[in-house]
């Protein structure tokens, strides 16, 4: 089983937020909260869209898509830090870990580029309104999905497979709630610059490609609604990017702060507490984001209600 320092790896142990028993049960009933309030504000987001013929657009087909990315995203970190918590266990088996990996990379990536698909959308419908129906068409509205979708999940498999090459040694403790992939690396015996040179890389591809797409699209909004004669219409330009800008800030605005206190810091623990930020509250404020501040969305969401609660 074991040469030198190094060992065959069957489980890592996940140290979490804290290691005071104490502050267990308030953990726990806070990512359920949070878990449950993601959950459950996207799937609303998901029926409301559905079910109300007004919101079959590009606009909200992709925002579909995006409330169901959230949804799997947490429900692949949550899940298994409330059963550990529960059954008082730290351990993840490799092939989990692998797994979290490989689908929190998958996501992550895919959230960026579905933000960047909107902003994509929200620059059609602006700044060349009478030809959105024809650019923005179903075919081409699927086709953006599936090729975030592939590029996201050839980057989750490629990491996986990289991690999957490391050797590890004896130390298999990891200083966070999940498998997060910089930290597995850490851990590892063996040569992981190609693996860091990886991370960087797919950091410039999923970070920076998709927010140098997203800062160009808003450029050329802000550009033209700025030609508008009309301030009405300036308005009603500006309020239907309102949302999106707003989920775009809370997803990229904590990433930066969850790598800044990376960098400044040199406890494991408390960038950990900092990606919390980064990976669950974002998930979980998109629903109250886009409902609040999008008044079409509201008024699906309140027939969607009170169709479910009206007797029959």
């Amino acid at each position: 089983m074991k040469s030198g320092n190094q060992t065959t790896v069957s489980k890592f142990l996940l140290l979490g937020l804290t290691e005071d028993p104490a502050m267990q049960p308030l953990i726990f009933s806070l990512f359920l909260s949070m878990y449950l309030v993601t959950v459950l504000g996207n799937l609303l987001i998901i029926l409301a869209i559905s079910s109300d013929s007004n919101l079959h657009t590009p606009m909200y087909f992709f925002l579909c898509r995006l409330s169901f990315n959230d949804i799997c995203l947490s429900s692949s970190i949550i899940p298994k830090m409330l059963v550990n918590i529960l059954a008082q266990d730290q351990s993840i088996t490799y092939a989990g870990c692998l797994f979290q990996v490989c689908f929190v990379v998958v996501f992550m990536a895919m959230e960026s580029c579905l933000l960047a698909v909107m902003a994509y959308d929200r620059y059609v419908a602006i700044c060349h309104p009478l030809r959105y129906t024809v650019i923005m068409n179903p075919r081409l509205c699927v086709l953006l999905v599936l090729v975030s979708l592939f590029i996201s999940i050839v980057d989750g498999l490629l990491h996986t497979l990289m991690v999957l090459g490391l050797s590890f040694c004896k130390y298999l403790e990891i200083p966070h709630f999940f498998c997060e992939l910089d930290q597995v690396i850490k851990l590892a015996c063996s040569d992981t610059l190609i693996d860091n040179i990886l991370i960087y890389i797919a950091a410039c591809i999923f970070g920076g490609v998709p927010l140098s797409g997203i800062i160009f699209s808003y450029c050329n909004i802000v550009s033209s609604v700025l030609r508008m004669p009309s301030p009405g219409g300036k308005h009603k330009a500006f309020s239907t990017c309102g949302s999106h800008l707003s989920v775009v800030s809370l997803f990229y605005g904590t990433g930066l702060g969850v790598y800044i206190s990376s960098v400044v810091t040199d406890s494991p623990r408390k960038t950990a507490v900092a990606s919390v930020m980064y990976s669950m509250v974002p998930q979980m404020l998109n629903p109250f984001i886009y409902s609040l501040r999008n008044r079409d969305m509201k008024e699906a969401l309140r027939k969607l209600i009170s169709g479910t609660t009206s007797p029959l």
